[in-house]
Formats: structure tokens, sequence, C-alpha cells
């Protein structure tokens, strides 16, 4: 992406695609624990993750939920998993979809991380029927 934008513009950015990835609930939630220790991060991730890479047009969001949802399995981040199970919902994948990508990961990253992940996934699933 060879726009230039400013800091400001970035985290503008960063933070509509933020609460259409990750619900409003959710960002406001993030936003009110945020304070003086947490605030650069939480500003970082919203100009870069969500402001850059998320908002980039090479990807759309259903792959980039894919993407991630592998990441979060091979890194063990089941906090984070839960969270990119709603999200990959928001983006538009099935939960037939987010079962074949948790297989993927069986061969991939491990079946006991497959085996972990799953288990996440089920319990977000089931709180959002």
């Amino acid at each position: 992406m060879s726009e230039r934008m400013s800091e400001g513009e970035r985290h503008t950015r960063g933070m509509r695609t933020r609460r259409e990835v990750l619900g409003d609930a959710h960002v406001d939630r993030a936003e009110a624990r945020k304070d003086g220790f947490t605030a650069d991060f939480q500003d970082m991730i919203t100009r870069y993750a969500w402001g850059e890479v998320w908002s980039r047009p090479g990807l759309d969001r259903r792959t980039r939920s894919c993407i991630t949802l592998t990441a979060m399995v091979a890194g063990g981040h089941l906090d984070e998993l839960a969270m990119h199970v709603r999200a990959a919902l928001r983006n538009g994948l099935t939960p037939d979809e987010i079962g074949e990508v948790l297989l993927q990961t069986a061969i991939y990253c491990g079946v006991p991380a497959a085996n972990s992940a799953f288990a996440v996934a089920q319990r977000v699933l089931t709180e959002q029927e």
C-alpha cells in the first residue's frame, strides 16, 4: 500500500477496521481498560495491525481471518483465538469453515494445539448460538 497517511489518519482507519472486524462491544471494552501503561500498545495495534495490515486491499477479510486463526493456533494464543473466532464469524466464515481451518491446523500445528483450538472455538460458537 503506497498511500501516505498521517499517524492520525492511520489510527482513524485502524479504529474503523478494528470495530468492523471485532465489533463495537469488544473495542469499547478494550478502550475502557486502556490506561497510561497500555495506551501506547493500544495505539500501536490500532494503527499498524488494523490501520495498515487488516486494511490492505490484497486479501479479503475472510482470508485474513483464516490466516489469523491459524496463527493463533500455531502460537498457542487461545484467548486471542476466541476473539478471532468471533471476528471470523463477523467476516463471513461459517462454523463449518472455521472447523476446516482448525482441522488443517492439526496437520501443520499439531494435534494437541488443534484439540485446544477446537475446544475454544466450540465454546465461542455455542455462545454465539
